[in-house]
């Protein structure tokens, strides 16, 4: 399975007080992979692992990656990101108080690289504000390329999901994407990188060549906005 929408066990509590909300369906029972102990002890901030998202809201967001407990996780984004995957992608789906999702690059919250999903790598590291996690579908081995920055605490994801870095800088970026599923007018990351190539912030040029791309997922109106495409399922 290719990669998802944010997850029904985040979902469900997080509608369960809206007046058209259902009632979810039990998962089923699914054997999940061992979680990994996190050290107490936060690595230092290496180049290497550290993960540039230069922004649309205005600046750069920079990401501490975790090999030591997510190393398939984090070498993904490190290769994704080394081949312009991520450049221009939306944030599809963003909900106050909880996370902004992106690395789709359909827009639909359904696509993701065609590189082979991932094995869950579930750890101890929690799901505070600016943790950057990987988003999959009902099966655990389902991550690709989509991934989401949490906004607020949401510990009820601790060890479902595989944590793999957290913002270390720039988290006022992350505060100001715009909110919709999809939003109205996206955020798009205007360019990922990572620290030990050296790549600068994409000039204001660059930004507004990026800006002018089409809205992935989007219908196209008679007038000169678009109209965001289908949200995606809970």
């Amino acid at each position: 399975m290719r990669l998802t929408n944010l997850f029904a066990l985040a979902a469900a509590p997080l509608f369960a007080t809206s007046l058209w909300a259902q009632t979810p369906e039990p998962a089923p029972a699914v054997e999940k992979p061992p979680v990994k102990v996190a050290p107490l002890e936060v690595p230092a901030l290496e180049p290497e692992n550290t993960l540039h998202l230069d922004l649309s809201t205005g600046g750069r967001v920079s990401i501490q990656l975790r090999p030591d407990v997510a190393p398939l996780h984090v070498d993904r984004i490190k290769t994704l990101a080394r081949q312009g995957f991520y450049n221009g992608v939306i944030f599809h789906r963003v909900i106050e108080g909880f996370m902004a999702q992106t690395g789709d690059p359909t827009g639909t919250g359904t696509g993701g690289s065609q590189l082979p999903d991932l094995a869950a790598e579930f750890n101890t590291l929690p799901h505070v504000r600016g943790a950057v996690s990987a988003a999959r579908g009902t099966e655990v081995n389902s991550a690709n390329s989509q991934f989401f920055i949490v906004f607020s605490p949401r510990l009820t994801l601790d060890q479902d999901y595989s944590v793999f870095g957290r913002v270390v800088s720039g988290m006022q970026y992350v505060d100001a994407i715009e909110r919709g599923e999809p939003p109205a007018n996206p955020t798009r990351i205007l360019r990922a990188s990572i620290g030990a190539d050296n790549v600068s912030p994409p000039t204001a040029a660059e930004a507004a060549a990026v800006m002018r791309l089409p809205v992935p997922g989007a219908t196209p109106a008679p007038v000169s906005t678009v109209q965001a495409g289908t949200p995606p399922q809970q």
